[in-house]
């Protein structure tokens, strides 16, 4: 069998040796076979001109090899992309892996959308490791498409595609703890596979509980003192920064004093924001605020690959052959990929090819009326008069709870677009059921509504608009497609069928971000919403496990008691 070598010269980042020298690495059949540091007496690497080439590629003379990118916590399903359409898009920023939590196809589709996941990312050179999802159904309190008892996890666990246990939401359950919820910690310990937790706003004796039974990590602090609480228990955090939750400006500071302890994320990434960068936006950020570049690539490199035991190469004699050429180590500027020695992305170029891909699902309900939308004063719970309100907040998945004004339209509670307090429902998709009806704050839309079955974590439908109409009619195109994300005004409709779990496309992952971001212009520029990122700030409404109050299929829920509003 032929042999598969090839060299390169840059300035090579050793990550462990802490230095930044010339160096020539030679890659046989996948693997670094040496690092042959350049001499002194060659005071710098030929230039282009001079025929410093790779694979036929000429490269300059100022280029920076080092280890390949690692989201150390990301719902692929939330970039509407399947997995291989996912890595086409990431190699071009020099992501080379992810740590993949498969818990929202999991709601919908059980073991099979698990096993949907790993076999799809299977068909392309890029590192998926996989999770064992921890919490399906995420709460009692919605209705989910799916659950996963001890049993199954245990199952999934035990594959070698399996690397952890996910984030375990269900931090009440270890507090107090639920059988259930222990045994599937025990039986990731067993096997020698992390915890990954989430915790938010988890201070003092319960976080130190909470982590003394085994939980490793959290991605869901939002303060500094809050991450320092759970780093002072020996836990790792995870700083993320995705479409709608933006933690990095609270966090960074924390890598000066524990880069061994301090790992990236985006958590859940839309696909107008993954054509635009990924880890690498990260890496340019903390080291514009004044981060060692060695601590912030122990963070986007290093801390995954050793913390979850990935089989991805750090650049060492032996190592996979998983690096990145870069043009600089300021903005990230990604010149080449590599994964297993091959070339995967230059410039900006993608040479994985899309796959064909059979959709799963499950969606089972009957278009709906604006009859069915409608909230008599009677049945909604009033306190002291007023209406409970979910405030959205830019930038977070916590909400706030506020106590409003109503608006009659005789004896029915409607929209107000002059306070911005706006209808907001959600709709069960396994079958036919009452519709959850609530208000919410600072969508600002003026006209039309939008609705989208990413909806974390069941991914029912959820919607908000203005008017019943409006509303019935971003629905139903949703359930029309069996999944997707729409938006409507008086005289425009569109949509983006999401037929793969009503979480993702089949197409082309740049022509999918491409609709995408149409969608998402309109909703800012014709119906006048003010949120960076409208549909992702939706799809956590009705997310039970963040504070403070939510919608699901099933109600208000008070995130704070852990129970529905009656």
């Amino acid at each position: 069998m032929a042999t598969h070598t090839f060299s390169i010269k840059g300035n090579l980042v050793d990550l462990f040796k802490k230095e930044i020298y010339p160096a020539e690495i030679i890659v046989v059949d996948g693997k670094i076979e040496a690092v042959n540091r350049i001499p002194p007496s060659v005071d710098r690497i030929p230039s282009t001109d001079e025929g410093n080439s790779v694979n036929g590629k000429l490269l300059t003379e100022n280029c920076y090899i080092l280890p390949g990118f690692i989201d150390s916590h990301v719902h692929i399903e939330s970039s509407m992309l399947v997995p291989t359409e996912f890595a086409k898009i990431a190699v071009t920023h020099g992501t080379v892996g992810t740590v993949s939590d498969p818990h929202e196809i999991a709601n919908v589709c059980g073991m099979e959308g698990v096993e949907f996941m790993i076999e799809n990312g299977k068909e392309v050179n890029f590192k998926f490791n996989f999770g064992a999802p921890s919490c399906v159904p995420a709460t009692t309190f919605e209705t989910a498409g799916a659950a996963l008892d001890s049993a199954q996890v245990q199952q999934l666990l035990e594959k070698p595609e399996i690397k952890y246990l996910s984030e375990m939401m269900n931090f009440p359950g270890v507090l107090y703890k639920d059988e259930e919820v222990m045994k599937k910690i025990a039986a990731a310990h067993a096997l020698g596979k992390p915890v990954d937790g989430h915790a938010p706003g988890l201070r003092g004796d319960a976080a130190k509980q909470y982590i003394d039974a085994g939980i490793s990590t959290d991605h869901e602090c939002f303060t500094k003192e809050e991450a320092l609480d759970k780093l002072g228990f020996g836990m790792k955090i995870i700083i993320r920064e995705g479409s709608a939750a933006k933690n990095f400006e609270a966090l960074i500071e924390l890598l000066h004093d524990y880069p061994d302890r301090i790992l990236f994320c985006s958590d859940d990434k839309h696909p107008d924001s993954l054509v635009l960068g990924h880890v690498n936006q990260l890496c340019a950020r903390a080291v514009a605020k004044g981060v060692d570049v060695f601590k912030v690539l122990q963070a986007a490199c290093v801390n995954p690959v050793e913390h979850y035991k990935l089989d991805i190469g750090l650049l060492r004699v032996g190592d996979i052959a998983d690096f990145i050429v870069a043009e600089d180590l300021v903005d990230f500027k990604i010149k080449q990929t590599y994964i297993n020695g091959e070339l995967v992305a230059e410039e900006g170029v993608s040479f994985i090819k899309t796959k064909e891909c059979t959709p799963i699902n499950q969606f089972d309900c009957d278009e709906i009326t604006t009859a069915q939308l409608e909230i008599a004063i009677k049945d909604y719970p009033l306190q002291d008069g007023k209406i409970p309100v979910i405030e959205a907040l830019e930038g977070q998945l916590i909400t706030n709870k506020l106590l409003l004004e109503q608006t009659l339209d005789g004896d029915n509670l409607i929209s107000n677009t002059a306070t911005d307090v706006l209808k907001m429902v959600v709709v069960n998709r396994y079958h036919n059921a009452p519709v959850a009806k609530a208000f919410i704050k600072n969508f600002n839309l003026k006209q039309g509504a939008i609705a989208s079955s990413v909806a974390h974590d069941s991914h029912n439908i959820v919607a908000v608009g203005v008017d019943d109409a409006s509303l019935a009619a971003a629905i139903n195109l949703v359930i029309k497609e069996k999944g997707g994300v729409s938006a409507v005004s008086n005289n425009k409709e569109l949509v983006l069928g999401l037929p793969v779990a009503g979480l993702m496309s089949t197409g082309d992952g740049y022509e999918v971000a491409k609709t995408y971001t149409a969608i998402d212009a309109f909703v800012k520029e014709a119906l006048g919403s003010t949120l960076a990122a409208p549909f992702m700030t939706l799809s956590f409404m009705a997310l039970l496990v963040i504070p403070h109050l939510k919608l699901s299929d099933k109600g208000l829920f008070d995130g704070d008691k852990f129970m529905l509003i009656q």
